[in-house]
C-alpha cells in the first residue's frame, strides 16, 4: 500500500484513536464530488458522506452536513434547525474551520468542536464513504460510527 498522504494519515490515526474500524484508502481518481467518489469507489452516489460546511450568517459560526451524495441540501430547512441564516462557507473559511481543503473534508479531525447534523438518508446503508482528507483519499464506516464520531443529530436535510 502506498503511504497515506499527511492529512489522509491524520484522519487514519484519529480514526484508531476513536475506534472505527475503516482504514483510509487512497484512490487514483479524484473522489472531489459525490459523483467522482461513487464513480472510483463502485458504490451508490447515495453511499457517498459528502461534507458541506456553511457558516452562520448572524454568529459567524461553522455548521457541518454530513449529507448523502444523492441529496441537495435544502439550506432554509437546515437553518430553521440551527436557529439562524446559513450561507455556503468559502474556501479559506472552510480550511480555518476544519483544517482541510475543500474537496476532501473530513468530518474528523476539527481544530475545535463544530455543530454537525447528519442526513438520515445515509441510514439506508449498512457503509458509506467519506473524505479522509485530501481530494484522493476515503474511509468506510457505518452511518453509525459516522453520527457517533461526529456528535452529529441525524436529522432530514432534504
Amino acid at each position: 500500500m502506498a503511504e497515506l498522504p499527511d492529512g489522509a494519515r491524520r484522519v487514519q490515526a484519529l480514526l484508531v484513536s476513536l475506534g472505527v474500524a475503516g482504514r483510509v484508502v487512497v484512490v487514483p481518481e479524484t473522489t472531489r464530488t459525490s459523483e467522482d467518489a461513487a464513480r472510483a469507489l463502485g458504490c451508490e452516489i447515495g453511499q457517498i458522506a459528502k461534507t458541506v460546511l456553511f457558516r452562520g450568517v448572524s454568529t459567524g459560526k461553522p455548521v457541518l452536513v454530513v449529507a448523502s451524495g444523492a441529496n441537495r441540501v435544502d439550506e432554509q430547512l437546515l437553518a430553521g434547525r440551527v436557529g439562524e441564516g446559513l450561507a455556503k462557507a468559502r474556501a479559506e473559511f472552510v480550511r480555518e474551520a476544519t483544517g482541510y481543503a475543500i474537496g476532501g473534508v473530513a468530518p474528523v479531525g476539527f481544530p475545535h468542536p463544530i455543530e454537525t447534523w447528519i442526513d438520515e438518508d445515509l441510514l439506508k446503508y449498512e457503509i458509506v464513504w467519506a473524505a479522509a482528507g485530501t481530494p484522493n483519499a476515503v474511509f468506510s464506516a457505518s452511518p453509525a460510527a459516522i453520527a457517533t464520531i461526529t456528535a452529529g443529530t441525524v436529522t432530514r436535510v432534504r
